[in-house]
């Protein structure tokens, strides 16, 4: 498969609103809620896309990577964000580090079929769509929340 291909993958919107436009639409009073009974708020599933991309990212750069306790350890314990320059923070944290992993997946010199620096059987293909099947599965998350909120 084509690199380019994959990234484009990464960056959402080939099937689906791309992230970029959910968090856009998102006005911060409301990203706090959990409605419904649901068990998280939109800022939660967000941090979780985020941070389990980091975390991702990790395992496949990191010469020494630990992974984190599941499930606390992928959800913030707080359901929002103690202020707006904290969120601002984050979506920058996730385009960021989105980034990083893109121009890794580009560079001819990282191979696609072969182990990650910490494994034995998961390659960077592998790592690369449990990313893009991730973020793809909480955006929907998202976009539901959105109408929920109102904000859609």
């Amino acid at each position: 498969m084509e690199r380019a291909q994959l990234v484009k993958h990464l960056m959402g919107g080939e099937a689906f609103m791309p992230i970029d436009k959910v968090l856009n639409e998102a006005s911060f009073e409301k990203i706090g809620n959990r409605i419904h009974g649901l068990p998280y708020s939109f800022y939660e599933v967000f941090y979780h896309i985020t941070y389990t991309q980091k975390d991702i990212l990790d395992y496949v750069i990191l010469d020494e990577y630990r992974a984190p306790k599941w499930p606390e350890g992928y959800w913030d314990q707080k359901q929002a964000p103690e202020s707006e320059n904290e969120w601002e923070q984050l979506k920058s944290k996730f385009f960021k580090e989105r980034q990083q992993l893109a121009d890794y997946i580009l560079d001819e010199q990282n191979n696609l079929d072969t182990p990650v620096k910490n494994s034995e059987d998961h390659t960077l293909l592998r790592e690369l769509l449990l990313v893009i099947e991730h973020n793809a599965h909480h955006a929907g998350q998202l976009i539901l929340l959105l109408r929920l909120l109102g904000d859609h």
